[in-house]
């Protein structure tokens, strides 16, 4: 932040306030208050925090991010339990005795 009266000082505050009032409420008309609030929260709640694109998540919002991540997880899982198949697979060719106690089968 900048010292007051210079160009940074409320920088943050007027840019967010801009987005607001340009993606979140221009070209309504409210009857209350409440029906205002309401209108400011569902945008910066449903839309400005979740699906807006953010330079940090790789220029994906955070659903898409969290989607991919998931996604990501759910074929790592995949692989590590293919590859413990494939371990049991050896062991048995070898002809070792597999117990659901040596960590070596997944007890399903």
């Amino acid at each position: 932040m900048g010292s007051v009266g210079d160009s940074y000082d409320n920088a943050l505050t007027e840019n967010l306030w801009m987005l607001i009032k340009t993606e979140g409420v221009r070209g309504h008309v409210f009857a209350t208050r409440a029906e205002a609030n309401l209108a400011l929260f569902e945008y910066i709640n449903g839309f400005y925090n979740s699906r807006r694109i953010q330079e940090r998540l790789g220029f994906l919002s955070p659903i898409e991010f969290e989607e991919k991540h998931y996604a990501n997880q759910a074929t790592a899982e995949q692989v590590n339990h293919s590859a413990g198949a494939v371990g049991d697979q050896i062991h048995a060719a070898a002809g070792e005795d597999l117990e659901v106690g040596d960590g070596l089968v997944d007890g399903a």
